[in-house]
């Protein structure tokens, strides 16, 4: 089946997703879970169904993305034809950029072409979920579908990002509408098998001709390209046989826990981190055969040890505790922290997340924060306690997050 599926991995843009991390990274590349890239759970779902022909498409500030894969990805086998290639803009035919994610692909059509794959997946690389898309491709095959989008069940009125799908009896898609506004129920990112409607996930499989054919027949600039799914798939629905596939189903290695999130906003980004230390979270980051590969520094364990002047014991409650992180005397609870974080004496950590090599300075008090990498937070620092100040420093989410990027002290 991998030598007959290609697979695209979009991750061209900043993202809709959390504005201030993605400064200088694209959203794919955004850290998540204390040790992971967002384009890891992709990649994984990748590897675990046994598709290793990956095209990973790149453009806005990509050099952190690049880093990443080929530190974390470098582990297929080319003699057996697998790769993780990373293709920003080649310009073969003019001297533009990607436009969107259906000229992303067109401009790599001669990727297409040179391979013998008879199968094209194309997917988001800026979404957190875990997918057999090996069951996928045997729906399409056993349907003899066209196109074959992946859907999700969602309670309520639905999200403000995904377009949703209306369906016939064959679970064929007669109907691609723009997305609703965002419900309350809908945001622990879980979805229920009665629910009112269908969603899609950023998931699509193209037949390969059929694919060509649709870059000849639509011309450059004819159509908006913003969505696959509304853009380029919803004219379709009528002349073509598009398929819709449900994600959670039985069928497949993964357990079926239905969760996806496309981290589309900074409090979207913060629940998804702050659901994994649940007793039992919505996502399953502990199936033995379906770990979620990244790359991981040679970095000592981490600790925690008192403090050099108050002798007090560093503490850490319910948290996430990279590898090299070092809790001196301070003390963190319900809170990630990426690698080589230290929180030093008398400082107190609350329900944040730290990026990697964050420094938390003697009694600082952070409370409801994402701190960017190598952010030093000076001794007594106040972060989280008034929302005008905070405000006035750094970025406030609607929900209250402080974000804290760098050069706030320089």
């Amino acid at each position: 089946m991998s030598a007959d599926t290609l697979i695209f991995v979009l991750a061209i843009d900043r993202g809709v997703g959390p504005e201030p991390l993605t400064l200088h990274r694209t959203k794919a590349a955004v850290p998540f879970g204390g040790k992971y890239r967002v384009i890891d759970f992709t990649l994984a779902n990748c590897l675990h169904s046994g598709l290793r022909q990956v095209l990973v498409l790149t453009q806005y500030k990509s050099h952190s993305l690049h880093k990443h894969l080929r530190d974390a990805w470098s582990i297929f086998n080319p003699e057996l034809g697998e790769f993780i290639t990373a293709v920003p803009p080649q310009m073969r035919r003019a001297q533009e950029w990607y436009a969107g994610p259906f000229d992303a692909i067109r401009q790599n059509r001669y990727l297409i072409e040179r391979n013998r794959a008879s199968r094209v997946l194309i997917v988001d690389g800026g979404a957190i979920y875990r997918m057999d898309y090996a069951e996928l491709v045997r729906a399409h095959v056993e349907n003899q579908a066209r196109i074959t989008v992946a859907m999700r069940a969602v309670p309520g009125v639905g999200s403000s990002t995904q377009a949703r799908l209306t369906l016939d009896a064959h679970e064929r898609i007669t109907d691609i509408l723009p997305p609703t506004h965002q419900g309350q129920d809908e945001r622990d990112g879980s979805a229920t098998e009665d629910a009112e409607h269908f969603e899609t996930m950023g998931v699509y499989l193209f037949d390969k001709d059929f694919l060509l054919q649709e870059l000849d027949r639509i011309e450059v600039g004819a159509r908006p390209d913003q969505d696959l799914a509304l853009d380029i798939v919803a004219p379709l629905v009528s002349e073509q046989s598009v398929l819709g596939y449900r994600f959670g189903q039985p069928r497949g290695r993964v357990t079926p826990d239905r969760y996806w999130c496309d981290l589309a906003t900074v409090d979207a980004y913060y629940r998804a981190n702050m659901q994994l230390l649940r007793a039992e979270p919505p996502i399953d980051l502990y199936q033995a055969d379906w770990n979620i590969h990244t790359y991981q520094g040679q970095y000592p364990p981490a600790r925690t040890v008192p403090g050099p002047v108050t002798g007090t014991e560093g503490v850490f409650v319910n948290s996430m505790l990279a590898a090299g992180t070092v809790i001196s005397g301070g003390g963190v609870n319900h809170s990630i922290l990426h690698p080589c974080v230290q929180v030093k004496d008398g400082a107190i950590v609350e329900a944040s997340i730290l990026f990697d090599g964050v420094q938390v300075g003697e009694g600082a008090h952070l409370n409801r924060c994402i701190v960017e990498k190598d952010v030093v937070i000076p001794p007594r620092e106040q972060i989280g306690f008034d929302p005008k100040l905070d405000r006035e420093r750094f970025t406030l989410s609607e929900e209250g997050i402080v974000v804290v990027t760098r050069g706030v002290w320089d």
